[in-house]
C-alpha cells in the first residue's frame, strides 16, 4: 500500500482532480514526495514533470490541470532538498546538494520505478530550470522517455563575469574545507516567499506570482532559499556532463527545448550548443519572457501550449481536437538551422518550431586556391543559420586560468579563525543567482 502524502491548496490553486499524492523512499533512505494526477477521460499516455529549483508541486496545478484536460497522467515530485521531500541540512531554507548529481538521478529512477506500472505509454518527460538538466541526464544514462520538453533548462548557470571553472573550483575547496553547507553568498537578496513581484526576474505575471507567495504564505515549510556551495558544486558538475557531445550524441528522444528571450537565470547559449548536439532537437524561443515561462503571462505561455498540443496530436489519437497543428515533419537532410519566432506574438499562427541540424558539425572545406575571390569563399558560409544572441561573451584564456588561484585564496580564508575575519581578503567572484 501506498504512504500517503500530503498536498496543500490556495483558493487560486486548487488541487487538480483525482490526485493521489505519497511517499517514494530514494537515494540513501531520502523520502521523496510524488504526486500522481489523473484525466477524466481514457489516458492518452503520460507526463513526468519536474520542476525546477525550489519548486514543490504545488506551485504547478495550473500546469498540471492542463496536462491532465489534454487527456494525460501526470507524475510530479519534489526533488530531494526541496518542497516536502526531505532538506539535507538543519536549516531548512538552505538550498543544498551532496555528492553531485548522481543522487539526484538515483531518486528519478527510484520515483519512475514506483510509478512505471501506472504509466501509460508513450511517456514524455518535461522538465523545468534544474529539473530539465536532470530529465536530459537521465535521458543520457537510458531513462525511457518518448518525448523530452525542456523549458529554459539548466544547461549553463549564469554566473556573472566568474568563469564557471574558476566557480566549480571554488566550490569543491569550500567543501573540502568543511564549509560546502555555507551559502554563496551570505547576504543575498533573495525572496523565498515571493513578496516582492517588482524587479523580480522570473515572470512578468504579477497574478502567478502573487499566487505562489500566497501559497508559501499558507504553508511555509516548501518555501527554499539561497543556494550553498554544494548546491553549487552539484549545478557545476551537471552542467558540464552535458556540455560534452558524447553526453547528448546518445539522446536518440526527439528533445524541444524553449528559451527565454531575457533570461537571466541560465545560460541561453548552452541551449543552443545542446540542440546542435543532440540526435534530434528543435529550439523555440520565447520573446520577451522571462525564465519561468510555465508562469509567464498568457501570450508568452501559449508557446509551451502549442509545444504540448503539437506532441498531444503527435504521440496519439487526440481525445479532442488540439489547438495547434502537429510540428512540421523533417526533411531527411535538414538544413543546420535554428529558428527564432518573429516577436510579434499576433504571428503565432505560423510555425514556431523548426528542426535543428542533428549531424556533427561537418567537416571543414578545403581552403579555396589563392586566385579564387574572397567572396565566393564568403558563400559557402549557410545564410539561414540564427542563434539567440549569447548575452556574456565567453572567458578568455587568461580568465579561465585563474580558477585555481581563486580556489586557493578562497579555502586560505575560510580556514581563518572568526575573530580575523574584518580582514579576511575578498569572498570569491561565484555569483550563482539564487534561483535555478
Amino acid at each position: 500500500m501506498a504512504d500517503p502524502a500530503p498536498l496543500f491548496a490556495i483558493p487560486a490553486a486548487p488541487v487538480p482532480s483525482a490526485a493521489q499524492a505519497e511517499w517514494v523512499v530514494g537515494h540513501g533512505g531520502v523520502r521523496l514526495r510524488t504526486a500522481l494526477f489523473q484525466p477524466d477521460a481514457a489516458p492518452r499516455g503520460a507526463i513526468i514533470f519536474s520542476p525546477g529549483r525550489t519548486e514543490p508541486i504545488e506551485k504547478y496545478f495550473e500546469t498540471i490541470a492542463e496536462m491532465t484536460a489534454r487527456g494525460f497522467v501526470v507524475l510530479v515530485h519534489d526533488w530531494r532538498g526541496q518542497g516536502l521531500s526531505d532538506r539535507l541540512l538543519a536549516d531548512p531554507m538552505r538550498g543544498h546538494a551532496v555528492g553531485g548529481f548522481a543522487p539526484f538521478l538515483a531518486d528519478f529512477d527510484a520515483v519512475i520505478a514506483a510509478f512505471a506500472e501506472r504509466l501509460p505509454r508513450p511517456w514524455i518527460a518535461i522538465g523545468h530550470s534544474m529539473g530539465g538538466c536532470l530529465t536530459l541526464l537521465a535521458a543520457a544514462r537510458g531513462a525511457a522517455f518518448d518525448e523530452i520538453v525542456l523549458s529554459a533548462p539548466m544547461l549553463g548557470i549564469e554566473l556573472g563575469n566568474t568563469p564557471a571553472p574558476a566557480a566549480h573550483l571554488a566550490a569543491k575547496a569550500m567543501i573540502l574545507i568543511g564549509r560546502g553547507g555555507d551559502y554563496v553568498q551570505p547576504h543575498v537578496d533573495i525572496d523565498p516567499f515571493y513578496q516582492r513581484f517588482a524587479g523580480n526576474r522570473l515572470t512578468h505575471d504579477a497574478g502567478r506570482y502573487a499566487r505562489t507567495a500566497a501559497l508559501l504564505a499558507t504553508a511555509p515549510q516548501l518555501a527554499l532559499g539561497a543556494p550553498t556551495w554544494g548546491w553549487l558544486d552539484f549545478g557545476l558538475s551537471a552542467t558540464a556532463a552535458l556540455a560534452k557531445p558524447a553526453t547528448l550524441a546518445g539522446i536518440k528522444t526527439p528533445v524541444t527545448i524553449l528559451t527565454a528571450e531575457l533570461e537571466s537565470i541560465v545560460d541561453n547559449a548552452a541551449s543552443v550548443a545542446a540542440a546542435r548536439a543532440l540526435p534530434q532537437a528543435r529550439l523555440v524561443e520565447v520573446p520577451g519572457a522571462f525564465h519561468e515561462i510555465l508562469m509567464e503571462t498568457d501570450d508568452m505561455r501559449s508557446f509551451f501550449q502549442k509545444v504540448l498540443d503539437a506532441l498531444t496530436g503527435k504521440v496519439a489519437e487526440p481525445a479532442v481536437k488540439p489547438a495547434a497543428e502537429p510540428l512540421p515533419s523533417s526533411s531527411p537532410e535538414p538544413e543546420p538551422v535554428i529558428v527564432q519566432p518573429a516577436p510579434d506574438l499576433e504571428s503565432a499562427a505560423a510555425p514556431i518550431i523548426a528542426d535543428v541540424d542533428l549531424a556533427p558539425e561537418p567537416a571543414k572545406a578545403p581552403a579555396p586556391p589563392k586566385a579564387a575571390p574572397k567572396k565566393a569563399a564568403a558563400a559557402k558560409k549557410p545564410a539561414t543559420v540564427k542563434a539567440p544572441a549569447v548575452k556574456k561573451p565567453a572567458p578568455t584564456k587568461a580568465a579561465a586560468a585563474k580558477p585555481a588561484a581563486k580556489a586557493k585564496a578562497l579555502a586560505k580564508a575560510a580556514a581563518k579563525p572568526a575573530a580575523a575575519k574584518a580582514k579576511a581578503p575578498a569572498k570569491p567572484k561565484a555569483t550563482a543567482k539564487p534561483k535555478a
